[in-house]
């Protein structure tokens, strides 16, 4: 499956490779530069993944609804796009802007309870959401499916 965002990049394998590599790139950086430092590098790739993304497809500065950024995003990176999370719900809630997401890459095949946060997620869908409004946010991940959340929650406060 290729996404309409770019072309096939890989002839043979297609564009997609398994989360099991994907987890073993984090817990090798993690143990190289440990948790912290780790989140820095994962949620700034994750910020420029977005922006470029929300370039792409042609909606930088777009400035949509709220309400519609959850299925931009979903389109872009759910199911039908690179399958990152599925972009279930955006917010507002008094100032700030509120997505939620499911099924992230970061959670995946993690035991409940786990610490583990969305890092690069969380980051993916702050750089698309400063792209689309051209506005500077804060971002921080308030709920996790892996401690009793319904969902991965990203709260972005302006700045």
């Amino acid at each position: 499956m290729t996404t309409s965002i770019a072309p096939q990049i890989r002839s043979q394998l297609g564009d997609y490779s398994s989360i099991v590599c994907f987890k073993a790139v984090i817990v090798g950086v993690e143990d190289t530069l440990g948790a912290d430092g780790a989140a820095v590098v994962f949620t700034r790739a994750g910020k420029v993944r977005g922006h470029n993304l929300v370039k792409e497809l042609g909606l930088a500065g777009s400035n949509v609804p709220t309400e519609q950024i959850a299925g931009l995003l979903n389109a872009a990176i759910g199911q039908e796009g690179t399958r990152l999370a599925a972009v279930t719900r955006a917010y507002q809630l008094d100032d700030m802007v509120v997505i939620e997401t499911q099924d992230t890459v970061c959670s995946a095949g993690e035991p409940l309870g786990s610490d583990r946060k969305c890092t690069f997620t969380l980051g993916a869908v702050w750089g698309a959401l400063e792209a689309i409004t051209g506005q500077i946010y804060l971002g921080e991940q308030t709920e996790s499916v892996l401690r009793g959340g319904s969902s991965d929650k990203f709260v972005f406060s302006p700045l």
